[in-house]
C-alpha cells in the first residue's frame, strides 16, 4: 500500500481503459493515488492535422491548404469518488491565414474549453457547475473530437455553438445520471451577451438576430436551459465525462434512442417597426445510435439519425444556422481482419431547410478511416460535397490523428 501511494505520488504513469472506445490502447496516462486507483489524475493530449483541397475558393486563392484541427489537452481527478475536478483547454483551426507572427494572436492563443467541478448527490447521481459540456439537443451536440466516425462533426449540430454559449460550451450548473437503462443530462445555464452574431435588428424586415442578451438584456435573456435523455437497449454507455463515442469499432454493442431541447427565452430579437421584440429560441431532436459487432467475424458497423427542428426566430439565417429543421445520418463499416490495421469506410448525408429562403443545404461525405492502432493512431480521408442555392462545394481532406 505504501508503495503504491509513494509511486503515485510522484507521478508513476499507468495506462488504464478509459471510456471513450480505443480498443487497443486504454487511453490516458494515469496518476493513481491509492492501490485500487479511485483516487487519481487522468492526463489526455491529442492533435488532429488536415490537408484540404476546396473546388470553391476565391479568385487568387490557392485551392490547397494545411490547418492543425484540433491540439486538445485534458486533464480530471477524483481524490475521492465523491468529487471531480476537469480542465480542457487547446486551439482550433490554426492555418496560415490566422497564424501571427511570433504567436501573439487570437487564433494562436489556448483558450480554456471546458472546466467544471463535481459533486456526487447519490448513486448514479452527480451535480457540477462551470464551464461545461453537458450539452441538450442531440448526440451530436455532445459529441467528442477523440472518435469521430466521419472526419467531424455535422456543423448544424452544434447547435448553439458561438450563438449563446463558448464554442459549444455554457457556463452553468448541470445536473448528470441514470436511472437503469435512462441516462439523463440537464443544465441551467447563462447564455453569452456577445455571440459571433453582432448585426442588429432591422426595422420592418421581418426577421430575426440572435442577440438577446446583448440588446434586451441579461435580466430578459439571460438564462439558457438545455436537456437530453437517451435509452440504452443493449450495452450501457459510460457518463463519467460528457464526450459522446462516435464508433466503438466492434467492442460494445449499443443500441440508444435519445430525446433534447434547448430553450433561451427571448434569445433572439425582431423590430416590430416601432422597439425591438424578443423572440424564444427553441431546439428539439431526436435520434438513434447503433453500433456493434458482426457476429465472429471480426466486423462493426456503426449508424446514426436525427431529425431536429430548429426556431431561431423568425425567419433566421446565419452561417450555419436557421429556423427550419434538418435530417442528419451515417452510417460505417468496419472491415474483418485479425490486423491491428483496419479499415472503415463510411457515408454521411444531410439535407437542413430553412424558412427564409427556398433552398435546402445538402451535404453529402463519403470517406474512409485507416486505424493503425484504434482511435489513438488513424488516417482519414474523406470527399463532401455541399450545394446550397447557386453555391457548390467540393472539399477532398486527409486527416492524420494520435491522441495519448
Amino acid at each position: 500500500m505504501k508503495k503504491t501511494l509513494f509511486l503515485g505520488l510522484f507521478a508513476l504513469l499507468t495506462f488504464n481503459a478509459f471510456s471513450q472506445g480505443s480498443p487497443d490502447y486504454g487511453g490516458g496516462m494515469k496518476v493513481n493515488f491509492n492501490e485500487d486507483g479511485s483516487k487519481y489524475m487522468r492526463f489526455i493530449t491529442w492533435g488532429q492535422v488536415w490537408a484540404q483541397y476546396n473546388d470553391n475558393m476565391p479568385e487568387g486563392e490557392k485551392a490547397f491548404n494545411t490547418t492543425l484541427r484540433r491540439a486538445r489537452f485534458i486533464t480530471y481527478a477524483q481524490l475521492t469518488p465523491k468529487f471531480l475536478i476537469l480542465t480542457h483547454f487547446g486551439i482550433n483551426s490554426l492555418s496560415a491565414d490566422n497564424m501571427s507572427p511570433v504567436g501573439k494572436g487570437e487564433s494562436s492563443q489556448l483558450f480554456l474549453h471546458d472546466f467544471w467541478v463535481q459533486y456526487k448527490v447519490a448513486d448514479k447521481h452527480d451535480v457540477g457547475a462551470g464551464l461545461h459540456y453537458w450539452n441538450g439537443i442531440s448526440r451530436l451536440n455532445n459529441e467528442g473530437t477523440l472518435n469521430f466516425l466521419t472526419l467531424d462533426n455535422n456543423r448544424q449540430s452544434w447547435s448553439t455553438l458561438g450563438l449563446s454559449d463558448q464554442f459549444a460550451r455554457h457556463q452553468g450548473i448541470y445536473g448528470k445520471g441514470a436511472f437503469g437503462k435512462l441516462q439523463y443530462r440537464v443544465s441551467i445555464n447563462e447564455a453569452i451577451t456577445n455571440g459571433i452574431d453582432a448585426r442588429d435588428p432591422e426595422t420592418n424586415v421581418n426577421t430575426s438576430i440572435y442577440g438577446g442578451r446583448r440588446i434586451l438584456g441579461s435580466k430578459d435573456s439571460g438564462m439558457a436551459y438545455a436537456g437530453y435523455f437517451e435509452y440504452g437497449f443493449k450495452d450501457a454507455e459510460s457518463n463519467l465525462l460528457p464526450y459522446k463515442v462516435g464508433t466503438y469499432l466492434g467492442t460494445k454493442k449499443v443500441f440508444n434512442l435519445g430525446a433534447g431541447f434547448f430553450l433561451h427565452p427571448n434569445g433572439s430579437v425582431m423590430n416590430d417597426g416601432t422597439k425591438n421584440v424578443g423572440e424564444d429560441v427553441s431546439i428539439f431532436a431526436v435520434d438513434a445510435f447503433y453500433d456493434a459487432p458482426i457476429g465472429d467475424s471480426k466486423a462493426a458497423i456503426t449508424g446514426y439519425l436525427t431529425y431536429q427542428n430548429n426556431n431561431y426566430g423568425k425567419n433566421y439565417l446565419f452561417n450555419a444556422y436557421g429556423t427550419g429543421s434538418f435530417i442528419y445520418g451515417h452510417v460505417g463499416y468496419l472491415l474483418p481482419t485479425e490486423k491491428t490495421t483496419k479499415l472503415q469506410p463510411y457515408l454521411s448525408y444531410a439535407s437542413n431547410s430553412y424558412d427564409a429562403v427556398d433552398d435546402n443545404r445538402n451535404v453529402f461525405g463519403a470517406g474512409a478511416n485507416l486505424f493503425l492502432n484504434g482511435h489513438n493512431s488513424k488516417l482519414t480521408l474523406e470527399y463532401k460535397n455541399e450545394k446550397f442555392g447557386e453555391t457548390k462545394t467540393g472539399t477532398v481532406t486527409l486527416q492524420a490523428m494520435i491522441y495519448l
